[in-house]
């Protein structure tokens, strides 16, 4: 058949030939006088093909495994929070990239956590940073049975942060791990104490008085009243112990502070909350005897309706653990492992001082007639109020008992509805 007669059939193609299909595609590439020097041309063409690779399948099975832990930072801002989920969210989470990389670099054979033996040290929400959270799992090792027994031969390990971080975006950082981590280690359970910082501008503040309320917090209390309850967990305990509650200056910020809070466990939200009725403290709006008053569970048995702090300048700052779980850094390096954390600081750091330019320019003096009251919640913007009404006049959300009983009942009648198939 011609490459005429070829025109005028139809875009089946299904049925032609090799030297054809050739044929058609020269043609259409204006090379179409190749095929006219040699009938053998398509043969060669065909025989210098490049050739697919058939992707070989990583054989765990010759590998052995040992459980590490490690520590990182992430900036929170770009991500979903830390837990990986299991639906679509808006953005990724820090699991899921953590996890998808170990996954590339063939330390685990699948991203389902249960697999590997997860667990990490504390959620952190969406937009809250995190400077020293662990995680533990059971990853791939280049050691033998035997020279896993000891360990001298740890140095001749796969190096788990300088691999982990090739597969990592820049603001998610591996910084140390714990190779021989005990037997009965969990990320979670083993966590001898967690310590937040919250950063917030002091301007219009009274940072003396919100220190006098933040004192209230230490010692063991009942938090109800500054978390949001997850009903799904039915959490009956809300008793939490404080180590540490106090407002420090920030070094070499002007005019900036932290909210420093160390305990051993933490609720839902709970730092985020503690810090909105602190802001309304420094502002004047409420006494420092609030915090007492919101503690007292037989004068306030349910939360007043607030909303909780920003997200943004709340920081899981680090996570304790015995002194047992030894932390090393990895091997020396002939690299900068530090280069894209010195990049990203270099970019906001220039970003910051341009939003300096711009706020200097845009700072323009206006007349505020709506007599509104904004109250102060970390994220520069703040709630505009008509009126403020102190949290003793405010309505009150359902008790955590009225809540798990809900869903309780809830959950009991989806079990009642008959399932039918489809």
């Amino acid at each position: 058949m011609t490459a005429g007669k070829m025109e005028t059939q139809s875009n089946d193609y299904s049925n032609w030939s090799r030297k054809q299909l050739l044929s058609k595609i020269y043609e259409l590439e204006g090379r179409n006088s190749k095929l006219e020097q040699s009938d053998t041309v398509d043969e060669k063409v065909v025989e210098n093909l490049p050739k697919t690779k058939k992707q070989k399948t990583f054989d765990f099975s010759k590998y052995t495994k040992r459980k590490i832990a490690l520590r990182f930072s992430y900036l929170g801002w770009n991500y979903q929070g830390l837990a990986l989920q299991g639906e679509r969210t808006e953005l990724p989470t820090v699991e899921e990239k953590i996890m998808e990389a170990l996954f590339r670099i063939k330390l685990i054979g699948s991203i389902n956590q249960d697999e590997c033996d997860f667990s990490r040290c504390g959620r952190t929400d969406r937009g809250v940073s995190a400077m020293n959270q662990v995680i533990s799992l059971t990853v791939r090792s280049k050691l033998t049975e035997e020279e896993l027994k000891d360990p001298k031969n740890d140095e001749k390990e796969i190096d788990y942060i300088k691999s982990i971080n090739q597969a990592l975006p820049d603001d998610i950082r591996v910084h140390s791990a714990c190779l021989r981590p005990p037997k009965d280690f969990d990320a979670r359970f083993s966590c001898t104490f967690r310590h937040y910082k919250y950063i917030f501008n002091g301007d219009g503040l009274d940072i003396d008085a919100m220190n006098t309320a933040a004192s209230y917090y230490l010692g063991e209390n009942d938090f109800r009243n500054f978390c949001k309850i997850d009903a799904s967990k039915q959490i009956t305990n809300f008793k939490r112990s404080i180590l540490v509650s106090q407002i420090d200056p920030i070094e070499g910020e002007k005019n900036m502070y932290v909210f420093n809070l160390k305990g051993t466990a933490f609720l839902w939200h709970q730092v985020r909350c503690m810090v909105a009725v602190l802001l309304t403290v420094g502002q004047g709006l409420e006494a420092p005897e609030i915090v007492k008053e919101l503690l007292d569970i037989s004068l306030n048995p349910s939360r007043p309706t607030y909303k909780m702090a920003h997200d943004i300048p709340l920081v899981l700052y680090d996570c304790g653990f015995t002194d047992n779980v030894k932390w090393t850094s990895g091997p020396m390096r002939n690299f900068n492992v530090n280069a894209s954390v010195n990049g990203l600081w270099n970019d906001y750091k220039i970003k910051a001082i341009i939003s300096d330019f711009m706020r200097s320019f845009c700072n323009m003096k206006y007349k505020d007639d709506s007599q509104k009251i904004h109250i102060n919640l970390g994220d520069g913007l703040g709630q505009a109020m008509k009126k403020y009404i102190m949290y003793e006049y405010r309505p009150k959300l359902e008790t955590a008992e009225q809540i798990n009983s809900k869903w309780r009942g809830k959950k009991l009648e989806s079990k009642k509805r008959p399932h039918t198939n489809i």
